[in-house]
């Protein structure tokens, strides 16, 4: 597999949203048409636990991402630090296996609720939610504040 979008424009500049949206991506048009990528031509992508609820990681895809995770079963991302698509688990071993694929009401967000196997967080955390915790209990007059 390329390390680089194979849809990427030779001129494109660094951050230009063309080279995520390009018509030659295999994700299916219908879907592709619906999706609203941010100025980089990405969408944020959460990965929660399928049976648990818990929410496990934030990544970033592109059509060609969504189209790998739809087609194999396995959460591929875009990694904008490294410019490449990775595979979650390729090489960790701490992979993700996709139960359901969903988009947000306005279809700028993807739902991925996977089977994660090990840690899902780059630092060997289960989640990358665990350790910066800034509010607990719904806030300083706990849930029944807002009753």
């Amino acid at each position: 597999m390329t390390s680089t979008p194979a849809r990427r424009p030779a001129t494109a500049a660094p951050g230009d949203a063309s080279r995520h949206s390009d018509p030659s991506s295999r994700l299916d048009p219908e879907i592709a048409a619906r999706l609203k990528h941010s100025p980089d031509g990405l969408l944020p992508a959460i990965a929660q636990q399928y049976d648990t609820g818990e929410v496990l990681m934030l990544g970033w895809m592109d059509d060609e991402a969504l189209h790998r995770t739809l087609t194999t079963g396995r959460c591929t991302y875009w990694s904008r630090s490294r410019s490449e698509y990775w595979v979650k688990g390729d090489t960790s071993g701490h992979f993700q296996w996709v139960k359901s694929v969903a988009l947000d009401c306005d279809a700028d967000t993807v739902l991925v609720k996977v089977d994660q196997v090990g840690a899902a967080c780059h630092t060997g955390a289960r989640t990358c939610f665990d350790e910066d915790v800034l509010l607990t209990d719904g806030g300083p007059d706990g849930p029944a504040a807002d009753q």
